[in-house]
This record gives structure tokens, C-alpha cells and sequence, in this order.
């Protein structure tokens, strides 16, 4: 039941990242919560499967370094052009 749960979870976090492109913070947020669920889902089978949790340790480092590196793309994006858009992106040759 748990793991249908976060696979449903998993989807809708997945087509919240591909409809709603528009802004860069929605696009963020939504990479976030698809991490937290790949987390637990993890999470579900160290425990069931292992005793070896020291890799949770180092995918949470990464899902940190992740998202401060995707707040700091956003904060450079909002002082250079102003807004949050998505298409701003295009303009500086990504």
C-alpha cells in the first residue's frame, strides 16, 4: 500500500515538472518533491532490504547541494532579467 501510494505520488510529481513549466520556481519545486519521494522509496527498501542507511546519508547531501544550487540559479535568473520565466533561459543561450 505504502509503495503504491509514493508511485502515484511519483507521477503527479512528474507531470506537475512537465506541464508547468512556465516558472522556474514551479520547476524547482517540483524536482524537490520528486527527490523527497525517491528518497522515501529508498528509504523503504534500505529498510526492508539492508541495514546499510550510510547511503541515504550522502543522496540527502546531494538533494541539498541540489537545491541550493537551483536557488542560487534562480536568484541570479530574478536579478539579471527580473522575473522567474522559464523562457528568460533561452535569451541567455542555455
Amino acid at each position: 500500500m505504502l509503495m503504491n501510494s509514493l508511485f502515484i505520488s511519483y507521477v503527479c510529481g512528474f507531470l506537475v515538472f512537465v506541464s508547468l513549466r512556465f516558472h522556474l520556481l514551479l520547476t524547482l519545486i517540483s524536482i524537490e518533491f520528486l527527490m523527497i519521494i525517491i528518497y522515501m522509496i529508498m528509504f523503504h527498501f534500505f529498510l526492508i532490504f539492508s541495514n546499510d542507511l550510510y547511503f541515504l546519508i550522502l543522496f540527502l547531501v546531494m538533494l541539498v547541494c541540489e537545491g541550493s544550487l537551483g536557488l542560487s540559479i534562480l536568484i541570479c535568473l530574478i536579478r539579471c532579467h527580473g522575473n522567474d520565466l522559464v523562457n528568460s533561459l533561452y535569451m541567455m543561450l542555455w
